[in-house]
């Protein structure tokens, strides 16, 4: 069966334009490895021309009443709900993500939306007062420019969302770019909100990471600069954002604990791990990777998480609403998680642990016992669908295995004992801790890491200011 590839262009100056030098890439279904989609190729030009409308749009946008930011803000979520299943179709042959699941991220994507044009309206300062007599000074909280923003693979269209919603909602203006390997979906939402947004105040371009993303860090025109990326990553635009001393923003890897304390319920715990450890195919950051059990619930609990984790149907997503979880992203994917398993000397796996045939880039979703706190497995971050599980002897054992990596970005803890709860909540050197659950988000509540899962947050309040400068305004009485 033939399969149709779609066009698509970038979005800038609030024009559908080719990339300046007319290259186009080739866009994977994960699933079955054929070609659904042509898109862009970008090089530097493609950045200049996306910053220079961006620059253009600024003024204006930035002059805006935050009511008239939030009306576009509004509107622009009434888009992503009208055209809510068509958005997912696409995410879900882009990603390979069962089409439940990318449906589910529709009404959550316009949410923050609409929390952020409501944000946009209540940005507070501290009060005005005359710290040196006969002058009074106030805070201004100022938008800071052109915003570049660089979005990952995973989930594409909700990850643009955390950041040029807080960015336009503060009064930036923002070039973005959808990873080169899931753009679908943001590419079409920008295309359907072209008769919404100023021209040039949202811009959307193509490419891979060299050029274009690094094209936008390098740009002397963009002055900050937000990344959702692995570590690796994260430093580089670190260090080359130095080079003109734009501010950054990371959302990078993580390695998520998740401590199980005796007293859990472990048919509760596995649930929630089957759930946490394997959704998106376990290509999450905040993703259930580690399990640290106590001695009297370990048996129990692995009783109740293997056939639970057998149970998950895996496959094509376009096969039909049984799939639970599709492949990984791609085949450089999918070879680098078997490669950890492969390595993993002396793990032993309990499920899973091979493929799902020769079409598409799936892994079974795996379990892995008997590894050691500084085995490669424990100690980096997979992303895939592999949870190992680790027997602790006390909790100041577990706490410390858990805080033994160098990510930190989120980590949760099951117990009926409150007291124990909350004192591992305190403990636990994550940006985010669950407590009796692990991955649920909301817009209201700050994402973002500890150590080297990066610094900067994505939702909440915290957000729109990470978007914001501040300016000291002292005006002299007499």
């Amino acid at each position: 069966m033939s399969v149709t590839v779609q066009q698509f262009q970038n979005f800038v100056g609030g024009e559908a334009v080719d990339a300046v030098e007319g290259g186009t890439a080739e866009i994977i279904n994960p699933a079955t490895g054929e070609t659904i989609a042509e898109v862009p190729q970008g090089a530097q030009a493609d950045v200049d021309r996306a910053v220079e409308a961006a620059a253009k749009a600024w003024p204006e946008w930035r002059d805006a009443t935050p009511a008239e930011r939030a009306e576009v803000l509004l509107k622009l979520a009434g888009l992503i709900e009208d055209n809510a299943e068509e958005l997912a179709q696409l995410e879900s042959r882009n990603v390979g993500k069962p089409l439940a699941a990318a449906r589910d991220e529709m009404p959550v994507s316009a949410d923050n939306i609409r929390f952020f044009a409501g944000a946009a309206r209540i940005l507070e300062g501290r009060s005005a007062g005359e710290y040196m007599s006969g002058y009074t000074s106030w805070i201004r909280r100022e938008p800071i420019g052109v915003v570049g923003q660089i979005a990952p693979w995973n989930y594409p269209l909700m990850m643009a969302v955390w950041k040029f919603s807080p960015a336009l909602a503060a009064g930036n203006t923002s070039v973005l770019k959808p990873s080169e390997q899931t753009p679908l979906s943001t590419l079409r939402f920008a295309q359907l909100a072209a008769d919404v947004i100023p021209p040039g105040v949202l811009n959307v371009i193509t490419g891979d990471g060299e050029p274009v993303g690094a094209g936008i860090v390098r740009h002397p025109d963009v002055r900050l600069v937000s990344l959702t990326g692995d570590v690796a990553t994260g430093k580089e635009v670190a260090k080359a954002a130095s080079e003109t001393l734009k501010r950054v923003h990371l959302e990078l890897g993580g390695k998520a604990p998740v401590v199980v304390f005796d007293d859990a319920d472990p048919a509760q715990v596995a649930e929630a791990i089957k759930i946490a450890g394997y959704w998106n195919s376990g290509q999450d950051c905040t993703a259930a990777a580690r399990v640290m059990a106590g001695p009297k619930i370990y048996d129990k609990l692995l009783e109740e998480l293997v056939p639970a984790v057998e149970s998950i149907g895996v496959g094509d997503p376009a096969e039909g609403d049984d799939v639970e979880m599709g492949p990984v992203i791609s085949k450089a994917q999918q070879d680098r998680v078997l490669g950890f398993l492969d390595r993993a000397k002396g793990a032993k796996v309990l499920t899973g642990g091979g493929t799902n045939g020769d079409r598409g880039f799936f892994i079974k979703p795996t379990v892995v016992t008997d590894v050691g706190q500084t085995d490669e497995i424990v100690q980096r971050e997979v992303f895939g669908p592999v949870v190992t599980v680790q027997r602790f002897a006390d909790d100041d054992e577990a706490i410390g295995w858990a805080n033994d990596v160098n990510y930190g970005l989120a980590a949760s803890v099951f117990t009926r004992d409150i007291g124990r709860a909350l004192n591992a909540s305190r403990k636990l050197e994550f940006g985010t801790v669950w407590i009796n659950d692990h991955i649920p988000l909301v817009s209201e509540m700050p994402h973002g890491g500890f150590k080297q899962s990066g610094y900067g947050k994505d939702l909440s309040l915290y957000s729109l200011e990470d978007y914001t400068q501040i300016k000291h305004v002292m005006a002299k009485l007499d």
